[in-house]
């Protein structure tokens, strides 16, 4: 039985944008990316890792693709922001700070940092 996205994530998947693996930017929120975020209202910061849903481990920092913050950050850039409805209710900014390209079997690992 094959999972069924939420729609926030369907909505988002209906205006992607195809690029190979080759072509895509450096610092962009992909699947497998190593994400450092920061919630501008309290400062703190988060690095989570986007996976599938079936690799989803929350204690591990692995968030699913299909979670609200998983579908909100994906596709961003390195100083990118979004707001994000918290499961408290609470609406905040998220600024993405830095992503990490996690390697495929043999290559190496890229990561972005904001230029100031």
């Amino acid at each position: 039985m094959a999972l069924r996205p939420p729609e926030a994530l369907r909505t988002e998947l209906e205006r992607a944008i195809v690029t190979p693996d080759e072509s895509m930017p450096e610092g962009i929120v992909t699947m497998n990316s190593r994400v450092r975020y920061r919630d501008n209202q309290t400062g703190d910061e988060r690095c989570v890792e986007l996976v599938y849903p079936e690799e989803a481990d929350s204690s591990a920092g692995k968030i699913s693709v299909f979670a609200p913050v998983g579908t909100a950050l994906l596709g961003l850039g390195v100083g990118q922001d979004i707001e994000w409805d918290f499961p408290n209710g609470a609406v905040r900014r998220l600024t993405v700070v830095s992503v990490t390209q996690l390697p495929a079997a043999g290559s190496e690992s890229s990561a972005t940092e904001p230029s100031h």
